[in-house]
């Protein structure tokens, strides 16, 4: 037999474990959402890697033939 005061408990219970499951939810959305903007920062990061990598050597290429000349001249002179 159910008396008032244990369906009372019943629904705070309830109540409780729904606010909690509204709670999860929430805090999934937003694990979500940051997830796919650190996933576009990465993509962002990744793409300005490889245009830095690429600009390296072309500076390290530069270089190189600027020495190369040099020696060049060095051995002329």
């Amino acid at each position: 037999m159910t008396t008032f005061s244990d369906d009372t408990t019943d629904e705070w219970g309830i109540e409780a474990l729904e606010r909690r499951v509204d709670e999860l939810i929430r805090l999934c959305q937003s694990l979500r959402h940051e997830n796919q903007r650190l996933r576009s920062q990465c993509s962002l990061l990744l793409a300005e890697r490889a245009e830095l990598m690429d600009k390296n050597e072309a500076a390290r290429n530069r270089v190189e033939s600027i020495i190369s000349r040099l020696r060049e001249m060095e051995s002329e002179g």
